[in-house]
């Protein structure tokens, strides 16, 4: 009987060509082989200078663009971009070799990118840098004025960035490695990050020296280095303050002599504005008519004021402090401020907020939102959502110094008000349609994406609106004259970058902030009663309206008018201390 046999299969050779498994790299080209790469493991050290790397090549085109502009011909900022790249690299892998430690890292790391993603935005978008006091800016923002930043280039450009980053994380594999092993690593790549960093930078101390000297805002353009290290210092930075208590400066106040037979109190309105310029107020001479109902009311305005900041956070507890700019900025410890003297004499002060808050000025006075209480119709016609016009706060005002202690009121009121202005970038959102004056306006918060002439008609109509509502606190003011001897100072906290060298709102450090966002509209209106009271001399006072001022100048000038005497006080910087007591 025979017996069939079947012929074996031919071998194959494990790894001749001939071998097509599904795992083998060569059965899927350059796709799987990355795949295979990716899925490769890896310490964290290794992850996140991969990261670092990834940041600095798709978050730091605002700083490219910089160097650029700055460095003139491709051959003389090329080298530059490529140090600063570098450097930027070395400091963004420094920081993150802090964080290396395993998988559970990478929502942080994400979170980074997503940081960067956005900074980059609002670099390319607005022109900022983040430096401390942009990111204490931003931290202080409101749910409104957050909401005016968002937009779908926003969005865009952001995804842009991280989704690629997103899906790199989620597929990379991160080696479990013993502690020991975890530290040597991220070690090394700290000392490593600190020696290319010191090697490049003393290489080229040459030409970076001069570069950083001349151009500070560059080092706060490194993303994402600049952000983390201004959020680090500004957290940081409360813990090395010598104490947190609050330093009194209320004792020996008291009221002036004016008010031993006063037959009227005084009413005083101090408005702080919003975002205001200077050069576009036409009572200081803007070739468009900005102004007309401040111009129709005999207000005075002076035409060269300096701000204390170029922000709101920076601005505010600044101006109504009793230091001035220099000691406000070097102080180390929190101190009263104006509305506190005010108080301590014994007038009623009352503050009341169309803004983010009072940062931190007037916690310690009577003060309200201007949008708490409103009736449903007055929220209809001046609000959207709980953003309001300025108009708003004349809505029962008369209620609300009424519930000031009567006491108080028969000696006199300070009535601070706490204008939205022309906050941008929605500036559209800050003026009524009827006072829209200029057309067409800019009706997106990307404004990168207007024509210069809509920005500039969207901005100006927000001055109109500002316009029309002091022209409207003058007329209220006016009403008070049977009750009171009502005044009125105007002054804007900082000012507003609209497109000139590439700039758009505020923020930029002070000490190279352009003049648009440090020269401040300031205006001020007296009765006659108030005029008489403390006579005044108009033309004393038009004399001196081109005088230079700054925010240092309205703690002594609002305590002048209201004849408050304290230590505080310094008649050198009273602006209206040579024009009283004159016939």
């Amino acid at each position: 009987m025979s017996v069939s046999r079947i012929a074996p299969a031919p071998l194959q050779r494990v790894g001749t060509s001939d071998s097509k498994t599904p795992h083998s790299p060569a059965s899927g080209g350059p796709w799987v082989r990355f795949n295979l790469w990716l899925e490769r493991p890896r310490s964290a050290a290794v992850v996140v200078l991969w990261l670092s790397l990834y940041l600095v090549l798709t978050t730091n085109w605002p700083l490219w663009n910089e160097l650029a502009r700055i460095g003139g011909a491709p051959s003389t900022y090329m080298t530059t971009i490529v140090v600063m790249s570098l450097l930027t690299l070395c400091g963004s892998a420094a920081m993150l070799s802090l964080t290396a430690w395993s998988r559970w890292m990478k929502p942080l790391w994400l979170a980074v990118v997503v940081l960067a993603a956005v900074v980059q935005h609002y670099m390319l978008e607005y022109r900022v840098v983040m430096d401390p006091t942009m990111i204490a800016n931003a931290l202080q923002t409101d749910p409104n004025e957050a909401r005016d930043l968002l937009s779908w280039r926003m969005a865009f450009n952001v995804w842009v960035v991280v989704l690629p980053a997103a899906w790199l994380l989620w597929r990379v594999r991160v080696a479990p490695m013993g502690i020991l092993s975890k530290l040597w690593r991220n070690v090394a790549l700290l000392l490593l990050s600190v020696v290319v960093a010191l090697g490049a930078a003393v290489s080229m101390n040459r030409e970076l020296a001069p570069l950083m000297r001349n151009n500070v805002h560059l080092r706060y353009m490194m993303n994402p280095i600049a952000t983390l290290y201004s959020t680090g210092s500004l957290l940081i930075k409360p813990l090395f303050k010598r104490s947190g208590k609050l330093i009194p400066i209320t004792a020996g106040t008291a009221l002036g002599a004016s008010y031993a037979a006063q037959t009227k109190p005084p009413l005083f309105v101090v408005v702080v504005g919003e975002t205001a310029r200077a050069d576009h107020f036409a009572l200081n001479g803007y070739a468009r008519d900005t102004t007309p109902e401040l111009a129709k009311r005999g207000v005075l305005s002076y035409r060269d004021v300096h701000s204390c900041g170029t922000n709101t956070l920076a601005s505010v507890p600044c101006m109504f402090s009793p230091l001035g700019k220099q000691g406000y900025e070097s102080r180390k410890d929190d101190y009263e401020n104006l509305v506190d003297v005010l108080q301590a004499a014994g007038l009623a002060v009352f503050w009341l907020d169309n803004q983010a808050g009072c940062k931190d000025v007037c916690t310690r006075v009577p003060n309200a939102s201007a949008f708490d209480g409103l009736d449903a119709a007055t929220k209809k016609a001046l609000c959207d959502g709980d953003e309001c016009l300025d108009d708003v706060m004349l809505k029962g005002l008369d209620e609300r110094i009424a519930a000031l202690p009567a006491e108080r009121r028969a000696k006199g009121i300070v009535l601070v008000m706490h204008q939205m202005g022309s906050h941008g970038p929605a500036y559209y959102k800050r003026s009524a349609a009827d006072v829209k004056r200029f057309l067409p306006e800019c009706k997106t918060n990307a404004l990168a994406e207007c024509g210069h002439a809509e920005l500039m008609n969207v901005y100006d109509n927000s001055i109109v609106q500002t316009d029309r509502f002091l022209g409207q606190t003058i007329d209220w003011l006016k009403a008070q004259s049977k009750q009171y001897d009502p005044a009125m100072l105007y002054v804007s906290d900082h000012g507003e970058s609209l497109g000139e060298y590439g700039l758009f709102l505020h923020g930029v450090p002070y000490s190279f902030a352009p003049e648009a966002q440090k020269h401040v509209p300031m205006v001020t209106w007296f009765s006659e009663g108030m005029s008489e009271r403390r006579k005044l001399s108009r033309s004393c006072m038009e004399a001196g309206l081109d005088a230079p001022l700054t925010h240092d100048n309205l703690y002594h000038t609002v305590l002048g008018v209201m004849d408050v005497t304290t230590p505080t006080y310094k008649s050198a910087l009273d602006a209206l201390a040579s024009c009283r007591n004159k016939a």
